[in-house]
């Protein structure tokens, strides 16, 4: 380019300069019009030799004379004007004295030629300025989005694991991941504009570099770290958004029985609208298999291969689901066990169902791998409450999510954190959790009589291997029984809170004791293994002294055949002349038996037309009621058994 041009680039400041570089000894409009043949000259020669001068004056004056007739031909009277003048000035000024006008031309140049130079120089100064600033802006930004990113996955998303963890034993299911995704979304969106700008500034290094680029010396770094958090962030965003479960048992996740089916569901935070169309191919599987650290060994069966998909999703995200795996133990000389733990039972065993997967992007590849927090597997059903006992415990107690060996060494929880697991047991199946004072019930029946029990350290024998005091069973056998009670027998009572439970006999006595004859109370059978609930009423004895009465607790095998309801209701003991009368008139403290209990009783069946054979036979739930009233009668009262017999079942027509 030639040099006039580049003058004409320049920015003002330097323009500036320029004007003042010509006058009218060489007007800048002679500069203009003759700018090439100007700068075809060799002005410092002619500045010290007459006779050269002289040759390139004259052809200076050529020069103006053809560009005079350029300007006659476009008709630019403004032109000709001051090309005519220019011309009459320099002849008069510079016929005689050639040399003076080469050495002011001459001057002219080099000075053009300095400032050049100077502009040319301060703006690689302020390019080079401008790209330490961009790459230090991005190092900044890199630095501030690694930090955006710990939060999310050091302190976000693994507060979402741990509410994970809690929902799963029965805490509150706040497992939502709407926010979570849209976080992670839009950080991983950022993450791939960040790497194309960064590729953009390889392409400029390409197009223009010089020594001491700060984009030839910092690119390579600032590209590692964004790859580096994208593919972190990556890793991070796939979860287990649902544990494995049985189908058969979906409030006791992560207890699998061999043989039968469980599901889990693989979960990415990405939103394919944003990023997954390009990420991941239709190739790419997520393939689970069981981590084999404990002494037993499992195959997996069923589809264990499956392509991500959104159809599998609630909000649009990736997601691979698994409906139809099932676990067969692999078999052993000594029975299916290694020697390895052999301190642990079955139902303290730890597994990892482990999920892989590979991503690609952009030439990227991301080896991606996530886990369910650790499973128990039994191999028979008996073995379930033990087993939800270790998933309690652990995670109750731990938010490591890959712990298998977390039963070699339990560590103890205390009365707090043990009462409030507890009291998840209730609520997460019924509509009521546990009182202070159940609670306080159960802290006596495993740590005995205390003032304050927070604080309080129970060991994991002590919850679930070890016999309670005077029982042939430990706490958890008798209180996981009492909770299967309650979601099939009972449940409906338990949830209009007519249920009083857990109380000691201390407790109950005090609070029946200011009540009126008849008043009683629900309350479960602390000697039954198999979980039972009794009631208890005031009395008066003849003298008027007040007594508790109880009777023996009624188990799932007797609230098979009836109802608690329809047992409270008919529920009769013989009075002191002889009569069927009903001791339970009003549950603690003050409502009506009829108004708690008869919406929750089975209507009599009428009586059947006669058929020709024993017109006075009864529907069998009566029989039972009746039963039931006769063996609570002989209990109580063995001497009025015949009177009994005489008065109600053959006057009723049963055969004598």
């Amino acid at each position: 380019m030639a040099q006039w041009n580049q003058l004409q680039q320049l920015e003002t400041r330097y323009l500036e300069q320029l004007y003042h570089l010509y006058s009218d000894s060489f007007p800048m409009e002679l500069r203009q019009f003759l700018a090439p043949w100007i700068e075809s000259q060799d002005w410092a020669y002619a500045a010290n030799k007459e006779s050269h001068a002289t040759l390139v004056f004259h052809n200076l004056l050529g020069e103006i004379d053809q560009q005079y007739s350029r300007f006659l031909q476009e008709n630019n009277v403004l032109y000709q004007h001051n090309l005519r003048r220019i011309k009459q000035h320099l002849q008069s000024k510079y016929l005689e004295k050639p040399m003076d006008i080469a050495r002011i031309v001459a001057r002219c140049l080099w000075e053009e030629q300095r400032l050049l130079q100077t502009a040319t120089t301060a703006v690689q100064v302020e390019k080079r300025d401008t790209k330490l600033q961009i790459v230090t802006e991005m190092g900044g930004l890199l630095t501030a989005m690694d930090y955006v990113q710990k939060n999310l996955t050091d302190e976000e998303l693994a507060d979402w694991k741990r509410r994970q963890q809690i929902a799963c034993i029965g805490g509150p299911p706040n497992i939502c991941l709407d926010r979570l995704e849209t976080w992670i979304t839009s950080l991983a969106e950022s993450q791939l504009q960040i790497r194309q700008q960064i590729k953009k500034l390889e392409e400029l290094q390409q197009k223009v570099s010089y020594k001491g680029d700060p984009i030839i010396q910092h690119r390579p770094a600032l590209e590692e770290k964004i790859v580096d958090l994208f593919r972190n962030l990556m890793k991070s965003s796939f979860v287990v958004e649902r544990q494995p479960c049985m189908p058969m048992h979906p409030d006791r996740p992560l207890v699998i029985k061999t043989g039968v089916q469980f599901t889990n569901k693989h979960f990415d935070f990405q939103k394919p609208e944003h990023l997954l169309y390009v990420i991941l191919k239709k190739e790419s599987h997520f393939m689970p298999f069981l981590d084999f650290l404990r002494s037993r060994k499992f195959n997996i069966l069923g589809t264990n291969t499956k392509v991500m998909n959104m159809e599998e999703s609630n909000n649009g995200s990736l997601s691979a689901e698994f409906k139809h795996l099932t676990l067969r133990e692999q078999r052993c000389g000594n029975g299916g066990r290694t020697n390895s733990d052999a301190s642990l039972i079955v139902t303290e065993e730890l597994h990892l169902i482990t999920f892989e997967t590979e991503v690609y992007h952009q030439g990227l590849k991301i080896d991606l791998e996530t886990h369910s927090l650790p499973v128990v597997v039994i191999s028979n059903i008996c073995q379930m409450p033990n087993a939800w006992a270790s998933i309690l415990w652990y995670n109750m107690l731990t938010n490591h999510q890959k712990n298998v060996n977390f039963f070699t060494k339990p560590p103890v929880g205390t009365w707090d954190q043990v009462a409030e697991v507890l009291s998840w047991q209730f609520s997460s199946t019924t509509k009521r959790g546990l009182t202070i004072e159940q609670l306080t019930t159960l802290a006596e029946k495993l740590l005995g009589p205390c003032v304050n029990y927070s604080g309080c350290q129970i060991t994991w024998a002590k919850f679930c291997k070890e016999n309670m005091a005077g029982k042939g069973f430990s706490f958890w056998v008798w209180l996981d029984n009492i909770i299967d009670l309650v979601k099939k027998y009972i449940l409906a009572l338990w949830n209009e809170g007519y249920i009083m439970g857990f109380i000691s006999k201390e407790r109950e006595r005090a609070i029946l004791s200011p009540k009126p004859p008849g008043t009683f109370l629900l309350r479960f059978s602390e000697s039954s293994k198999e979980g039972g609930i009794t009631f208890t009423w005031v009395e008066k004895d003849i003298s008027g002294k007040t007594q508790m009465q109880s009777v023996e607790p009624y188990t799932k095998q007797q609230l098979n055949s009836m109802s608690f309801a329809d047992i409270i209701m008919g529920y009769k003991i013989m009075d002191a002349t002889n009569i069927l009368v009903s001791p339970l008139v009003y549950l603690y403290p003050d409502i009506p038996k009829d108004e708690a209990f008869g919406k929750y009783c089975r209507p009599e069946a009428a009586p059947e037309p006669e058929m020709g054979g024993d017109s006075s036979s009864k529907s069998l739930p009566c029989f039972l009621r009746l039963l039931s009233e006769i063996l609570t009668c002989l209990r109580r009262c063995p001497s009025v058994f015949m009177d009994l017999m005489d008065s109600e079942l053959l006057g009723n027509g049963f055969p004598g």
